[in-house]
């Protein structure tokens, strides 16, 4: 029933469906025979019932209308004045991964998104720079100098990327990213989500897990586990949490652990291992001994994945900020009056290793 009132009418909502009140009750009299569906092809209904229905305007569509005719700027308004110029950009990644007890990358992909704090006067023109392979293709590599003044995203130093999909906020000029190859924009006031992406190759793996499991007998087992961390040794990774799951029939867990904390948590059936801060190119170990109760299920116990929390200071996926320039005719300021902060905060999504 909603796919045939959809394809009449797009969709359903309350304006719809008070537009095309007779549309529907037609529809509903050839559906229906003596309160049984009888025929529900929209295809065939369509030759019975040729009236089109009335499709009523979003407000997205009637805001770009608007837009368009008026020329006005919905998401920002006109006089707005600051003491002091300002823009703040966090390029926030999310790395996940599936990995398999030999090393071997199953899985992985980063989602991304640049949030930015806009504190600038009058109604500015910015234009951002990123380190895309097409755009880096585009326009050569002679604004590569940029790069240098608005710091390293990157762990591996790379020139490029390859963005596999992005999305933009409504302030951008989606013509002059097409034609020129350059994400244009005047900003909203305050702090908005410029952009998403995912990337999916050449990703820098903040952490490598690996897990070491031995049973003995039917009422003991042995874990060891190694984490090692692959960045440069000045950055520190923070809130590094590795969750080692134990059998349902765990009796008693003995940790040892030279860096951080170790703790069973029986209902949670893990061990968790916590870290405060982790350098780079380090290597942390943990052992455990799990005693196990006697029990009459013959079952193989399937070991869930080991699974790990982080926060890292650069982009694992190599994203880079290549410049960021703010143009303002109106007002007495210039791009060099304005302040620009730019961080980079990569973190955990699902980041999993098999053992």
């Amino acid at each position: 029933m909603v796919e045939v009132m959809q394809a009449y009418f797009g969709k359903i909502s309350e304006d719809n469906i008070k537009n095309n009140f007779v549309l529907i009750y037609e529809i509903l009299d050839e559906i229906l025979d003596f309160g049984y569906p009888q025929n529900t092809d929209t295809g065939i209904l369509k030759t019975f019932i040729t009236q089109q229905g009335v499709k009523s305007q979003t407000k997205e569509e009637t805001a770009q209308i608007t837009s368009q005719v008026t020329g006005q700027i919905g998401w920002r308004r006109e006089g707005i004045k600051y003491r002091r110029n300002e823009l703040f950009l966090d390029v926030l990644e999310s790395v996940n991964l599936l990995m398999s007890p030999q090393g071997q990358v199953l899985s992985a992909h980063v989602a991304g998104r640049i949030v930015m704090k806009s504190y600038l006067s009058g109604m500015p023109e910015c234009k951002f720079g990123i380190n895309d392979k097409v755009l880096m293709e585009s326009k050569g590599k002679s604004s590569l100098d940029d790069s240098s003044r608005m710091g390293g995203g990157s762990t591996g130093g790379k020139t490029s990327i390859a963005i596999d999909d992005c999305q933009f906020h409504q302030c951008v000029k989606l013509s002059k990213f097409e034609t020129e190859h350059s994400i244009s924009f005047i900003p909203p006031d305050g702090e908005f989500e410029l952009m998403r992406y995912r990337t999916t190759k050449d990703i820098s793996l903040p952490f490598r897990v690996i897990p070491l499991v031995r049973e003995v007998g039917r009422q003991k087992m042995e874990v060891k586990v190694v984490v090692k961390s692959n960045f440069k040794p000045s950055l520190l990774a923070q809130k590094v949490e590795v969750r080692i799951p134990t059998p349902l029939n765990t009796s008693g867990v003995q940790v040892i652990c030279m860096k951080g904390k170790a703790k069973y948590k029986a209902s949670e059936n893990a061990i968790v291992w916590k870290i405060k801060r982790m350098g780079g190119m380090k290597e942390c170990q943990l052992s455990a001994e799990i005693e196990l109760l006697s029990t009459n299920d013959k079952k193989k116990w399937t070991r869930p994945p080991i699974s790990m929390n982080f926060e890292v200071p650069f982009a694992p996926s190599g994203f880079k900020v290549r410049y960021l320039k703010v143009f303002e005719s109106k007002m007495n300021y210039s791009d060099h009056d304005v302040i620009k902060w730019v961080r980079y905060i990569g973190r955990s999504g699902l980041y999993e290793t098999r053992c």
